[in-house]
C-alpha cells in the first residue's frame, strides 16, 4: 500500500523547475523546433545539447534568487538598479509576453480546428477565456497541480519521433559533427532556436512560484534557518536539472520527428506549429498528425498561463502590488495582479482578430525575447553575486561560470541577430 507512495515520492519534489520547462515548449517554440527538423534536418540538433546547460544554470540562478531573497527578481531588480532599467525590464517583458500569447492562442486554435473543425477565431476566445479563469478563480495548489499534470502533453512528441522511421547512425554522426551550412538561414535558424529556449519570461515565473512555495517573509512567510535553505536549494539543483531536461529532451524529439519526416521528403518551409502538424499526417499517418497537434494544445494550455502570470509577477513587484496566484479575487485580492493577466491574455486574444501576419508576430517576438534576455540576465547574475542580497548563499564556483556563459552566449547570439538582420 505504502510502495506507490515511496515510488511516487520524488515526483512530489518536482514543481516550479518541471512545469518552467514544460512551459518552455510552447506552440511557438514548437514552430522554432519544427522550422530547424525540416529546413536543416538532423544538422539543428545539437542546438538544444548545447543551450541545456546553460538555460538550467540562468533558471536555477533565477530560483535561487527568489528562494532566499522571499522575492521576485522584478523586486530584486527594483531594490537595486535605477527605477528606469526596472521600468524598462518589465515593460518590454509585458509587449513581448503578450506577442507570445497571441502566437501560441493563434496556433492552439488553428491545430484545434485541424482536429474537429470549426472557427479558430472562437476556439482562439475559447482557450483565452479558459486560461484566464482558471488562473484566477482555481486556487493556488489546484492550480499547480494542474499544471504538472498538463506537462505530460509533450510527451505526444515522443510518441511522434516513435512512429517515423530513424537512421540511429545518422542521427548520432549530426550530432557529432552537424554539417551546417554556413548561410543567413542557417543563422537565423540557431538565433531562434536559442530565444525560443532561453527566454525571459522564464526567469520571472521560475523565481515567482519559489516564493510562491515559499511564502514571502515581507508578507508574513516563514523565514528558513541556513540548514533549511540550503536543503531547499539542493532540491531546486535537482527540480530545475530534469525540467530542463525535460524541456530540451522534447524540442530534440520534435526536431528530429520532422527531419525525419518534411525534410526528408523536401518540405522545408514551415512557418507554425499547426502547419507542422497538417504536414506530418500525409507523411508519417494520422496518428502521428493527431498527436502533433494535440500536443500544440496540451502545451499551449500550460505556456498561455505561465506567460500571463510571470508578466504579472513582474508588474505587480514592480508597482509594489499583491502578487500571487494563492490570492482571491472574489475576496478583493490582488485587483491588479490578475489585471495585469486579463490584460495579457485577452490582449493576445484580441491580436488573433488583427490582420497581422502570425509568422511576423512570432519573428518580434522573439526578437523581443532575445534583446531583453540579455541585460535581464546580465542582472540577474549581477544580484545572484550580492553577498547583501543572498547572504551566504551567494551563487559561485561552476553555477556563476555557467550562468554568465549562458548570458554571453545569448549576448553573442543577439549580436549575430542584429548582424544578420543588417547583412
Amino acid at each position: 500500500m505504502h510502495r506507490p507512495r515511496k515510488l511516487l515520492a520524488p515526483l512530489r519534489q518536482l514543481g516550479p523547475g518541471l512545469i518552467t520547462g514544460a512551459a518552455d515548449d510552447d506552440p511557438s517554440g514548437i514552430a522554432t523546433y519544427s522550422q530547424a527538423g525540416a529546413q536543416f534536418g538532423f544538422a539543428m540538433l545539437w542546438t538544444v545539447v548545447f543551450t541545456l546547460p546553460l538555460m538550467t544554470a540562468i533558471q536555477g540562478i533565477s530560483a535561487r534568487i527568489g528562494h532566499v531573497t522571499g522575492r521576485g527578481l522584478a523586486a530584486n531588480i527594483k531594490r537595486s538598479f535605477p527605477r528606469p532599467v526596472l521600468l524598462a525590464v518589465v515593460g518590454l517583458l509585458l509587449v513581448a509576453n503578450t506577442l507570445n500569447i497571441a502566437a501560441d492562442i493563434a496556433a492552439m486554435a488553428e491545430a484545434l480546428r485541424l482536429v474537429v473543425g470549426g472557427s479558430a477565431h472562437v476556439h482562439a476566445v475559447t482557450f483565452g477565456l479558459a486560461c484566464l479563469v482558471l488562473q484566477v478563480f482555481l486556487p493556488y495548489r489546484r492550480y499547480v497541480a494542474g499544471l504538472k499534470w498538463l506537462t505530460l502533453a509533450l510527451l505526444a512528441y515522443v510518441g511522434v519521433a516513435l512512429l517515423v522511421h530513424l537512421d540511429w547512425r545518422e542521427v548520432a554522426a549530426r550530432l557529432l559533427w552537424p554539417g551546417l551550412p554556413a548561410t543567413r538561414d542557417a543563422l537565423l535558424t540557431v538565433v531562434a532556436v536559442f530565444g525560443t529556449t532561453i527566454s525571459p519570461y522564464l526567469f520571472f515565473w521560475q523565481a515567482a512560484q519559489e516564493v510562491e512555495d515559499r511564502g514571502s517573509p515581507a508578507e508574513g512567510g516563514p523565514q528558513r534557518t541556513p540548514a533549511q535553505v540550503r536543503r531547499h536549494l539542493r532540491r531546486i539543483r535537482t527540480d530545475t536539472a530534469i525540467g530542463m531536461a525535460f524541456s530540451n529532451a522534447i524540442a530534440f524529439f520534435i526536431i528530429l520527428a520532422t527531419a525525419a519526416t518534411l525534410h526528408a521528403a523536401g518540405t522545408t518551409d514551415i512557418q507554425t506549429s499547426a502547419q507542422a502538424a497538417q504536414a506530418l499526417r500525409p507523411l508519417a499517418g494520422d496518428a502521428a498528425f493527431l498527436l502533433f497537434a494535440l500536443g500544440i494544445v496540451g502545451t499551449g494550455l500550460l505556456a498561455v498561463p505561465v506567460l500571463a502570470g510571470s508578466a504579472a509577477y513582474a508588474v505587480a513587484e514592480a508597482a509594489g502590488w499583491q502578487g500571487s496566484l494563492a490570492l482571491r479575487l472574489e475576496q478583493g485580492e490582488g485587483r491588479g495582479f490578475y489585471g495585469v493577466i486579463a490584460v495579457a491574455t485577452l490582449g493576445g486574444v484580441a491580436l488573433c482578430f488583427t490582420p497581422m501576419d502570425p509568422v511576423r508576430e512570432l519573428f518580434w517576438a522573439a526578437v523581443l525575447n532575445g534583446v531583453i534576455a540579455v541585460p535581464i540576465m546580465a542582472v540577474t547574475m549581477l544580484v545572484a553575486g550580492r553577498r547583501e542580497v543572498m547572504g551566504p548563499h551567494v551563487v559561485a564556483g561552476r553555477l556563476r561560470l555557467l550562468g554568465w556563459a549562458a548570458t554571453a552566449a545569448m549576448a553573442a547570439v543577439v549580436l549575430a541577430l542584429g548582424w544578420a538582420s543588417l547583412a
